[in-house]
């Protein structure tokens, strides 16, 4: 999370590069990104001399061992005069890292190939590269700090709430991938991309759990056909092969398509889905996919992204996402569609109900993370409600940091071990709902369907008793006003 300090120098960055004329803030975002790129991809190279100082082999070298190749490293050229810099990577960094992994067909190279190094004059860049610095090494060189950081300036987007082109927390995202817990043999989506944090969360997650057991082959599958994301937003996309090369992941499959729309006609296809679709706004009835209208005959992208996940699945692949909480109890004929497809074809495991705060300041829409099985022949029996109160940071605007880790841990647990679960009352945080009982309240999947709150009784004495003690209090207080007008009358 960006608070306070850093958000004055990020701040102060942007200020410098506004008063430079480059005012549409989109384009701020993408230059500052890849700059962030050009400075951790020298980090990276940094670790690769550290290996070869301890006598290891390093075959992923990223710049040529030669005089030419050194000067294009960030600590090679961060303290040289404001023009020889401005050269350097106008020159030789920006077309050098256009072509990085030197294949034309790969993600980055396609959505690198229109990029274009547009920071106008050398004094300005200079006063990007030392705020950058600055930030990295005395602020938050321990944090997912391009996401970010991006998250941070996305938010000076007047149109992001809009657009939906807002991250989700990493925390958030961190939980989801927990919950599905990937493994190297699994084929990962996000149709609705961004920035591709679903993506990075699940590769942090699967080499922690895996790193030191990986075959060759799953290595070579993790650099390639593991992780894979769809978006409408070229920038997005190149923001996305830029980030997932910085964790490993040198040849994505991220690629530029309307997911929902006639030219994606990906089916069967992935044992994995983790995704935060966009809420709002509805599409062109005619460029919607048949086969997504067939079960949801809506124009809604929060439906139709659901049912989309439902397509691209493998029979056996599992999917979390996030939806706005009108997914779950909406009355439209669509909405109705859509919950009894997941129920009685799907297996729905979970609903999650998250505080509306989770995502501010971008938005404060109430949401639900929803976890199911795609099987095509039913299978749901019981579906596990959890009612999170708290993610680790405060709800208001400002999302301080609390110290903890608020429920996320409980529901990881919880969810893991759901046999624990078949005891608990629905007044309690966590609870189990028989799919009979969904099925009777016209498939409602919202947590206060079924949530029971348990009220104290209270005593009151009888009215007489009360009467008698205001009675009293008039006295007293008709006593002291006398007492006070004869303070008064002898001043």
């Amino acid at each position: 999370m960006i608070t306070g300090e850093i958000k004055n120098k990020v701040d102060k960055i942007w200020t410098d590069i506004w008063a430079g004329g480059i005012t549409q803030p989109l384009t701020v975002i993408e230059q500052l990104t890849y700059l962030m790129f050009i400075r951790a991809l020298d980090e990276k190279e940094i670790e690769n001399d550290s290996m070869e100082n301890l006598g290891l082999t390093v075959t992923n070298r990223i710049f040529p061992k030669t005089p030419e190749g050194q000067t294009m490293r960030w600590s090679k050229f961060k303290t040289k005069d404001a023009r020889e810099i401005y050269q350097i990577i106008g020159e030789k960094v920006f077309p050098f890292i256009k072509t990085l992994n030197n294949d034309k067909t790969s993600a980055f190279s396609r959505y690198m190939a229109d990029a274009m190094f547009l920071v106008p004059t050398p004094q300005v860049l200079q006063k990007i590269i030392t705020g950058l610095d600055e930030l990295y090494e005395h602020d938050i060189k321990d944090l997912d700090t391009q996401g970010d950081l991006y998250e941070y300036m996305l938010g000076k987007l007047s149109v992001a709430g809009q657009n939906g082109q807002f991250r989700t927390p990493k925390h958030i995202r961190d939980m989801m991938v927990s919950l599905l817990a990937p493994t190297p043999d699994d084929k990962i989506c996000d149709p609705a991309c961004g920035t591709a944090g679903f993506l990075v969360s699940a590769a942090e997650y699967i080499r922690q759990k895996y790193e030191s057991q990986m075959t060759e082959k799953q290595w070579e599958n993790f650099q390639s056909i593991t992780f894979n994301g769809f978006d409408t937003d070229r920038t997005m996309l190149r923001l996305s092969a830029m980030n997932l090369m910085l964790h490993s992941i040198t040849n994505p499959h991220i690629n530029y398509a309307d997911s929902v729309s006639k030219q994606n006609d990906t089916t069967d296809a992935y044992d994995i889905i983790l995704a935060n679709p966009p809420f709002t706004g509805t599409v062109d009835i005619e460029s919607i996919h048949d086969n997504l209208t067939a079960i949801c005959n809506t124009k809604k992208t929060e439906l139709l992204f659901v049912t989309l996940f439902v397509r691209m699945l493998n029979l056996g692949g599992r999917c979390a996402c996030i939806v706005p909480d009108g997914v779950l109890f909406g009355s439209t004929k669509a909405h109705k569609s859509l919950r009894k497809e997941i129920v009685e074809n799907q297996n729905l495991q979970g609903i999650i109900s998250m505080p509306s705060g989770v995502f501010k300041p971008y938005a404060g829409v109430s949401t639900a993370i929803l976890i199911f099985t795609k099987t095509n022949a039913g299978g749901t029996d019981k579906v596990w409600f959890y009612d999170m109160k708290s993610d680790g940071f405060s709800l208001d605007d400002k999302r301080n940091d609390l110290g903890n880790d608020g429920d996320i841990t409980d529901i990881i647990e919880r969810f893991h071990n759901l046999e624990n679960e078949i005891d608990r009352k629905r007044i309690e945080q966590s609870f189990l709902v028989d799919k009979a009982e969904i099925i009777n309240n016209d498939y409602d999947l919202s947590i206060n369907r079924y949530k029971e709150i348990e009220y104290e009784k209270v005593e009151y004495d009888k009215p007489e008793v009360i009467m008698t003690r205001l009675d009293e209090l008039a006295l007293d207080l008709s006593s002291k006003m006398e007492e006070l007008r004869g303070l008064l009358g002898n001043e």
